[in-house]
């Protein structure tokens, strides 16, 4: 799993001009963007299955994230990832040890899985492709391309699949450089749920001093 902390860790945020756009797929974009911020939470459950540059299967795994705000949670297998909008805890669950940082909504570098949905709003590039089936779901598939510091990254586009209805994500395709492929397929997508913020944040209290690595200035 840590493929998709990479990917999602990576994604830039960083402001690109908007003209030579394909207008197509910003007015779609747009519309997506408005729903997802309509939402007041989020609760998403997902399958990474990851195929090789042969197309084969090599690793599956489920996840769950939970956004409200700021705030997410992120459950995956071996890591649960925690953050109330002002301190994040990362619970390695195989090494017993929990690391804590100060969060920053700005730092493009550091995890924020709740802008997971709203990444194609700046620092990339996108193309409106086709109308595509995702099962039985008929969506907008769109590409999108990193205009800065492609270099620095694993992948080379992503494809977002958006439901034509209901105007959410049900699927990305993360095209690798090396010729692999990470296919994030969202199984259900939750919004206006009632959350706590007490969800929000993380008792380690049944950890030993040694366990904890308090990163925080």
């Amino acid at each position: 799993m840590k493929n998709f902390l990479i990917i999602l860790s990576s994604l830039v945020l960083l402001n690109v001009n908007a003209q030579d756009q394909d207008p197509k797929a910003k007015a779609i974009l747009d519309d997506l963007s408005k729903t997802t911020k309509s939402y007041k939470t989020i609760t998403t459950d997902f399958v990474l299955t990851m195929y090789n540059k042969d197309k084969k299967q090599i690793e599956k795994q489920a996840g769950k994230v939970v956004t409200k705000g700021q705030m997410f949670k992120l459950d995956i297998p071996g890591n649960a990832i925690v953050c109330d909008g002002k301190t994040i805890w990362n619970h390695n669950k195989d090494a017993k040890e929990v690391t804590i940082k100060t969060f920053d909504a700005t730092n493009n570098d550091q995890l924020n899985p709740s802008k997971i949905f709203t990444i194609y709003e700046s620092g990339f590039k996108y193309k409106y492709i086709a109308e595509e089936k995702v099962g039985t779901v008929v969506c907008h598939a769109i590409d999108l391309y990193p205009t800065v510091d492609q270099g620095k990254k694993k992948y080379h586009s992503i494809k977002i699949y958006i439901d034509k209805t209901k105007k959410q994500v049900v699927q990305m395709k993360v095209m690798m450089k090396d010729q692999s492929t990470n296919v994030y397929d969202i199984k259900g997508l939750k919004p206006n749920l009632s959350i706590d913020d007490k969800a929000f944040t993380f008792d380690t209290k049944p950890f030993k001093p040694d366990q904890i690595i308090d990163e925080r200035d």
